[in-house]
């Protein structure tokens, strides 16, 4: 009885950390918003990445010496099974592929609200397990009733009575796919590397690239910076550092499938943060909308979730 209810104890401190990280990366979306009006989006993720990586170094020290120090003389873990240019290159493609994504993002989030940008990235949630279709796996009815109901509500959120899209919402909609990319990469490489070391290299590459990106297409003062600081170090340190750190700790133990649902509140956040902070609102075709593909994010992943504990028993 006191196994279950330590047990008990565990699963909701670790799914009360999985809701604050979907709260902070929820309103990330409204620092975001507010970085856009000082500063360019490719000098603004330039910026935020840098500090996520550098946010993550204290970590991963603290990390190499638990190792050293639990496994004295053991090789250290967290290098590629690979030859190291195929290693620098897969890390270099991740990178590439998450600075697509956040420049998408960013870029579309300056014509459109921080609620629609954050349920519209959100369908990563039910991108990722219907891209297992390449690989010859199925996905169950939920996953299919999930893209059902996601894709109706995103027509519902962005697609107007005139049969328009946004400038905004497409570039989102097309981020959200380069962000399911970027899941099936980590996830393929995370097993075969030491993840803090993996994120924090990726974080550099986009990083560096969006920079590069900023010094040509925009114009980058000290000045736009320094007014955009708050949004930046939210970015930086609160979505990035903190907030992955949060996510490797509740992971640890919590069932994947179970903290994809939890996380895919996101979106919920982000309308809510929208609305509280930045005066952002939504129709009623647009909620409408919203609580379709939250409730498509959930379906793809509620079936997987119930097979899974079953098959535990």
């Amino acid at each position: 009885m006191q196994n279950q209810g330590t047990m008990n104890l565990k699963i909701l401190k670790n799914d009360a950390l999985l809701l604050l990280t979907a709260a902070i990366w929820g309103l990330a979306f409204v620092a975001q918003r507010v970085g856009m009006r000082t500063l360019g989006p490719f000098a603004f993720n330039g910026v935020r990445f840098a500090l996520g990586a550098l946010s993550l170094l204290p970590l991963i020290l603290a990390h190499n010496r638990r190792e050293k120090r639990i496994h004295p003389g053991a090789p250290r873990r967290g290098n590629f099974p690979l030859a190291p240019l195929p290693a620098f290159l897969l890390t270099l493609l991740t990178g590439t592929v998450l600075f697509a994504a956040a420049s998408l993002q960013q870029v579309g989030i300056v014509y459109t609200t921080a609620g629609k940008s954050g349920f519209i990235t959100g369908l990563y949630v039910v991108l990722v397990p219907l891209s297992g279709l390449l690989w010859g796996q199925r996905p169950g009815w939920g996953r299919w009733l999930g893209a059902v109901l996601a894709v109706t509500g995103l027509y519902f959120l962005t697609i107007t009575e005139a049969f328009t899209i946004n400038r905004g919402d497409f570039l989102v909609l097309v981020g959200a796919l380069f962000w399911a990319a970027h899941v099936q990469l980590v996830g393929w490489l995370a097993p075969r590397t030491d993840a803090l070391r993996l994120a924090c290299l990726q974080f550099v590459v986009c990083a560096v690239f969006s920079l590069i990106a900023a010094f040509i297409l925009e114009t980058v003062t000290l000045t736009a910076v320094l007014a955009t600081a708050w949004p930046i170090l939210y970015g930086g340190l609160g979505s990035v550092g903190i907030a992955y750190t949060l996510q490797v700790i509740a992971q640890r133990e919590a069932h994947p499938t179970h903290a994809a649902i939890i996380l895919s509140l996101e979106g919920v956040f982000a309308v809510l943060g929208g609305w509280l902070f930045i005066a952002e609102t939504l129709s009623a075709r647009g909620l409408l909308g919203c609580a379709l593909m939250l409730a498509g994010m959930i379906s793809a992943q509620v079936t997987l979730f119930s097979r899974s504990r079953k098959a535990a028993r």
